[in-house]
Order: C-alpha cells, then sequence, then structure tokens
C-alpha cells in the first residue's frame, strides 16, 4: 500500500515507518525534519511540512491508499493533536483517501474507567491535563468525519521488543492490565488495522 505517516519522526512514528518498510509499503514520512529518521530506503520517500499548513498536509496525502497519525510535541501545551488532525482529515476527505488509523491514548472516553488512581488523577488530571485535553479534540474530529478510522488506545509505553503478546479491544471493565505496552506493539496494530476491519470506527484499547 501507499501510506504516509505523520509524526513519522516520533517514538511511535519511527516504529511505524520501519515496519511499514519491511512489510513492503510505499511510505511517506512526513514530519518537520523527516530527515532524523536516518532511514533510508527505496520504498521511503521524506515529505517536510508542518501539520498546521494544511497545502502541504493534502500534497502528502493525495493519492495514498492509508494514513497512519501519531501526533505528539515535547512540550505539555498546544494542540498539535487536534490541530493536524483536523488538517489531515480534511485532506483525505479533499482526496478521496478512506482509511485512517489515528494514535491517542488509554483514557479516553470509556477507557478511563481501565486506568489507575495514578493515571486517572495524578498524570492525565494534572501533568499531562493539556495533552490529554489535545487527545479528546483529536478524537472528536475523527469521529465526526466519513472516513474508516480506527483509534488504538495504547497504554503508557515502553522500548522493549514487538510480542503480538498484548491485548487488545478489551471492555471498559477490565482491570487486569500492566498499564504498559512496547512501542513496537503499538505500531505492529496500527499497521494491521489497514487492511483488518474488526475495529473499523471504534476504539481499541492497548496493553499487556
Amino acid at each position: 500500500m501507499k501510506l504516509t505517516i505523520f509524526g513519522a519522526t516520533g517514538t511511535i512514528g519511527g516504529q511505524v515507518v520501519e515496519q511499514a518498510l519491511k512489510q513492503g509499503h510505499q511510505v511517506t514520512a512526513f514530519a518537520r525534519n523527516p530527515a532524523a529518521l536516518g532511514i533510508e530506503h527505496p520504498n521511503l520517500s521524506l515529505f517536510s511540512g508542518d501539520v498546521f499548513e494544511p497545502t502541504a498536509v493534502a500534497e502528502a496525502v493525495k493519492g495514498r491508499d492509508g494514513v497512519l497519525v501519531s501526533l505528539g510535541s515535547s512540550k505539555l501545551t498546544g494542540k498539535v493533536r487536534s490541530v493536524g488532525t483536523q488538517n489531515i482529515v480534511q485532506a483525505m476527505q479533499q482526496h478521496g483517501v478512506k482509511r485512517l488509523v489515528c494514535q491517542s491514548t488509554l483514557g479516553v472516553g470509556e477507557s478511563r474507567a481501565n486506568l489507575n488512581f495514578f493515571w486517572k488523577y495524578l498524570m492525565f488530571g494534572l501533568v499531562l491535563r493539556n495533552v490529554f485535553k489535545d487527545h479528546v479534540a483529536q478524537e472528536a474530529i475523527v469521529k465526526r468525519s466519513q472516513l474508516d478510522w480506527v483509534i488504538p488506545h495504547p497504554a503508557s509505553f515502553t522500548d522493549g521488543p514487538a510480542t503480538e503478546g498484548y491485548k487488545h479491544g478489551f471492555a471498559p471493565t477490565e482491570k487486569k492490565l500492566t498499564l504498559k505496552i512496547s512501542r513496537a506493539d503499538v505500531a505492529g496494530f496500527m499497521l494491521k488495522q489497514l487492511s483488518d476491519d474488526t475495529y473499523l470506527h471504534q476504539t481499541p484499547g492497548l496493553s499487556y
């Protein structure tokens, strides 16, 4: 498939790029400085752009079979996820690209019930309050779209290897969770959603 990956130089996005190339996809890596990936591959195209610029986003999306979004920022403020995703959704609708896999976080919506006190009240309630609000706004934008979307809800990231030994699509009542998952496993799950309709128009949780 021809894919565009937004947030390609992030910790999840980089994993998505690497795994997509290994699977034989043609990848367009969109980032402010995509060269920071440090990857050279015949199926990889680097696209230098800003998700706040609709024209650049539209150009990167045109002619793609699917789009994967893993936007983030080192800052704990801002609206890169929501505003960037709004531009991505508009570009996809403009160019007739239907498949969108947009990484959010466990804790949004009904999955809040899966979290423990630490994540509910300390991290998302205080430290990452603005980041969480941006994820909520981002999801609302995707859900209002006419796209074929999946919004993975991963737990806290680790640097472990890809295992595929994780739980996914669990109920909000599920409590036997470590609330952790490797970035490699998140990326692998995201790529599976490009051709699997099991979680179409759903927000599956991911955790060990």
